[in-house]
């Protein structure tokens, strides 16, 4: 027989814990075994009856074991007290569960431990230490009374809190106790164990533990700190949770995983895991190779899991993970460029910005008829349609399953104040849009169009007045979105720079510097369009500074045709 006995607590899957317990024994290893009593009579009978022929295997008094109540504790008492009285050769107890896998040779455990004979491996830090408790209940969970469950009776638990805060009540710790927590799954030596078990102040400890908030992670954990000569503050069982608090299970597919753990034991394995028990339970000589556990070795990759189950990828919206405001794991999954006023100013401005920087350019996505798709499509990558209804329904869910759907190929499209307005705090919040925007470039169509003059003013101060608010947002202390703006007269006077700074964002290869530029449209009179404006009594400043006609024309005349960007 070896210096190891191990305790497993078992409520369901009885095979499987009863192939588990035939493994250590195998290796000498007694074993006792703690069965829920909420299992049948006659289930717990048959597992029993099973198990009969091995000399090795006992089972303990049994209790109702609920989470987070002290049955748990009162099982891993009453298996700990027949292991000491029935094997006196053991030297250290293993506790464990039925969905507990042992991942490398049992004989490599046994001679670790045995390098180690004064050694109490069992995590045990103070509240003030530890940062995975779920709940928010750190300290009180040691001075407040917890006599409902949290699961089943949870308005009556969060009811007696509150109580008990208003009341201000608090209990009081026995003398000599300082609370510590930790993992469930320790491994004692028998002098600890038996300390613990024989302590005089038990029935005290005992009653004060019984009301502690889920005393499997606290009792052995404050009771081995006044007998163990030396700790190890750690668990020799891989055990991870999320950020519920809930154990991952392990499946098949995390073989090569838990391989890379080093550890001696793994909870929680999934009851199906054929692969798993086979390679662990029967591949002894190739399970795993004699090193130091290392759970870290892993961590990262549950950190990745973690994240990606809580925030999920950037830009794409799930049904099961809808994100809170605030707390998207990015608005859209990649880059994209808005543009505002350049097809206004520039003829033909979305051909050619196409070709120049090989992106996909579309026209306003945002028209209140309909969304203007590049090449005139009706429907686009993931059966988005121009349907200004559907699109409207959920601007915001529009744009980020545009930018999804076409992921790899960066996306162009053009806005303006005359568009649905619903998304320009989505666009500003988003910090992979460029938005570059030539203010007031929108009186150019007013300006070339042939309404009536009336008609032209109240809609020149409309769009002006969405204009205005729209760059508030842009210019807020939340906008991520890259911004850059530019006044209609600065932009006219010197398009050269501002044109090859969109084309060098915007282009998905460096661009070599532009020798050619689109044709501007005719402004010849606008600058008395925009006086005309002002007589009406309406004030057109986004624009900027325009000069009377009689000075601008001469100056814009230059740019009618394609010039050189010096």
């Amino acid at each position: 027989m070896s210096g190891l006995g191990v305790i497993m607590l078992v409520h369901t899957a009885l095979n499987r814990a009863g192939q588990v317990a035939r493994h250590w024994t195998a290796s000498g290893c007694p074993v006792v075994i703690h069965v829920d009593r909420k299992v049948s009579n006659k289930t717990y009978d048959d597992f029993v009856a099973a198990c009969a022929d091995d000399p090795l295997i006992r089972f303990s008094d049994r209790h109702v074991c609920n989470w987070g109540g002290w049955g748990i504790v009162a099982a891993s008492q009453s298996a700990a007290a027949l292991m000491l009285e029935t094997f006196p050769d053991v030297h250290h107890i293993y506790l464990s569960s039925g969905a507990c896998l042992p991942l490398r040779p049992v004989d490599e455990l046994v001679n670790y431990l045995a390098a180690r004979p004064r050694v109490d491996f069992i995590e045990s830090a103070t509240t003030a230490d530890v940062s995975w408790t779920i709940g928010g209940l750190d300290q009180e969970r040691f001075t407040l009374r917890f006599p409902f469950s949290w699961r089943k009776q949870r308005k009556l638990f969060d009811g007696y809190v509150k109580l008990q805060r208003a009341l201000g009540i608090r209990r009081r710790i026995p003398e000599g106790l300082v609370p510590h927590m930790g993992s469930q799954w320790w491994c004692l030596t028998r002098q600890t164990l038996s300390a613990i078990l024989q302590d005089p102040n038990r029935k005290v400890y005992d009653r004060y533990f019984r009301r502690v908030w889920i005393p499997d992670e606290s009792y052995f954990q404050t009771l081995a700190r006044l007998y163990s000569t030396h700790i190890e503050s750690r668990s020799l069982t891989l055990s991870k949770f999320d950020y519920q608090g809930r154990p991952h299970i392990f499946y098949d597919d995390h073989l090569q995983l838990l391989r890379r753990s080093d550890c001696f034991v793994a909870r929680k394995v999934w009851p199906s895991a054929d692969r798993l028990y086979q390679a662990f339970l029967t591949d002894q000589a190739g399970a795993m190779r004699p090193t130091e556990p290392n759970p870290s070795k892993i961590d990262r990759v549950f950190s990745k899991a973690v994240e990606r189950r809580t925030r999920g990828r950037d830009g794409l919206y799930m049904q099961s993970r809808f994100p809170r405001h605030g707390n998207e794991n990015g608005l859209t999954s990649s880059p994209y460029a808005v543009f505002q006023g350049f097809t206004e100013l520039f003829e033909d401005f979305e051909p050619w910005l196409a070709n120049v920087t090989g992106t996909r350019v579309h026209g306003h996505l945002f028209a209140p008829d309909r969304a203007q798709f590049a090449g005139g499509e009706t429907i686009i990558n993931g059966g988005l349609s121009d349907c200004a209804t559907l699109r409207d329904y959920n601007a915001t869910a529009f744009i980020s399953n545009l930018i999804w759907n076409t992921r790899g190929e960066m996306q162009c499209f053009q806005f303006g104040p005359a568009d649905t307005q619903k998304i320009n705090w989505f666009l500003a919040r988003d910090k992979n849009a460029q938005i570059s925007v030539i203010t007031g470039a929108w009186a150019i169509p007013l300006f070339r169009s042939n309404r009536n003059f009336a008609d032209i003013r109240a809609e020149a101060a409309r769009l002006q007045q969405i204009e205005t608010k729209q760059l508030e947002v842009l210019s807020s202390v939340w906008t991520k979105a890259r911004v850059r703006t530019w006044s209609l007269a600065d932009f006219v006077e010197a398009p050269g720079e501002p044109l090859q700074t969109v084309v060098e964002e915007t282009g998905l290869t460096p661009t070599s510097h532009l020798t050619e530029a689109p044709k501007m449209v005719d402004l010849t009179g606008f600058g008395q369009f925009l006086q005309n404006l002002k007589n009406q009594g309406m004030h057109p400043y986004l624009m900027g500074d325009f000069p009377p006609d009689d000075v601008f024309s001469n100056r814009v005349r230059p740019y009618q045709k394609p010039y050189l960007v010096q």
